[in-house]
């Protein structure tokens, strides 16, 4: 019996998932066919991709880690094919899964969503929320086909193409002496409480830009939410360092926020579609890419 696209498709899901059940609540089948695809495909292949656990779902094994990659190519691969024999002006059709760096997620999703609906109604996009290396993860394991993510350390197996870029800004409460200003350099800040922006790589990010001041940074609250960090500030709890930029200055509970520019030379952020390099540039990536670069074009000009 030859390997089927079915039983290809089957299996990535499971891998993604890591569960049967999973993968049939994705894949709207019955989980005795994903089970019964899955095990012809090994019995196909000649060895085990799972490792089934009672109740704890299932663990890919060391070949079913490297079958992933090629099954994943050449899913692509045919849904490449099959858009070109369709032709790029059609409306794009079918599932992509977008891992989203968090705090990204308000300021891009929503647009993003709405664009693609408008553009590509047949488009099912699926989306989770997670910091760097959920992104990162997520791609490696399959869970995700794109990530929309800073370039922090991305590893090899990890293609990127920066979408924007941004410099890091100073969030400080409206009443403090330096919020009138146009911009400070760090060294002015070095007796100030700092409130920091507490995920994993954006952390180290702040902190090495908080050490330009000269000093060790006095971090006094943390918080992984972005939100949170913004009405510390504004409460008078200290400043911080971040890089997105709302529209207006109001935190949550009605808090005013003032913003200055650091004089220092400091690194900016760049923002980055990424995926793995064996996938391939399929219609349904483009399409997303396309939708993010508009939003992004658009938040530009409402800024502006």
């Amino acid at each position: 019996m030859d390997v089927t696209l079915t039983q290809l498709r089957y299996f990535v899901e499971a891998a993604a998932q890591l569960s049967m059940t999973g993968a049939s609540v994705r894949l709207n089948v019955a989980q005795s066919a994903v089970s019964a695809a899955i095990a012809q495909l090994e019995r196909h292949v000649g060895t085990q991709f799972f490792i089934r656990q009672r109740s704890k779902g299932l663990v890919l094994t060391p070949a079913g880690e490297l079958f992933l990659r090629d099954a994943q190519s050449i899913l692509a691969h045919v849904e490449e094919s099959l858009d070109h024999a369709r032709g790029e002006n059609q409306s794009v059709a079918g599932r992509l899964r977008l891992a989203c760096f968090s705090t990204l997620a308000p300021f891009l999703l929503p647009g993003v969503l709405s664009k693609l609906r408008e553009d590509h109604p047949a488009l099912e996009l699926d989306v989770t929320e997670a910091d760097m290396s959920g992104c990162v993860s997520a791609l490696l394991s399959g869970q995700a086909d794109l990530a929309l993510c800073y370039d922090l350390d991305l590893p090899d197996a990890v293609a990127s193409s920066v979408v924007d870029t941004a410099r890091p800004y100073l969030a400080m409460p409206p009443a403090h002496a330096l919020a009138g200003v146009g911009s400070v350099k760090m060294s002015a800040l070095k007796d100030e409480p700092f409130v920091l922006l507490d995920l994993p790589h954006s952390r180290e990010l702040m902190l090495s830009i908080a050490r330009r001041s000269g000093r060790e940074p006095d971090v006094r609250f943390r918080s992984a939410s972005y939100e949170t960090v913004r009405t510390f500030v504004s409460r008078g709890l200290g400043y911080s360092i971040l890089h997105q930029r709302p529209q207006h200055g109001l935190t949550y509970d009605g808090g005013k926020l003032a913003t200055v520019e650091i004089e220092d030379n400091v690194p900016e952020l760049k923002t980055v579609l990424a995926h793995l390099r064996t996938q391939r540039p399929t219609a349904r990536l483009r399409a997303v890419a396309q939708a993010v670069r508009h939003q992004i074009a658009v938040a530009k000009a409402a800024r502006a």
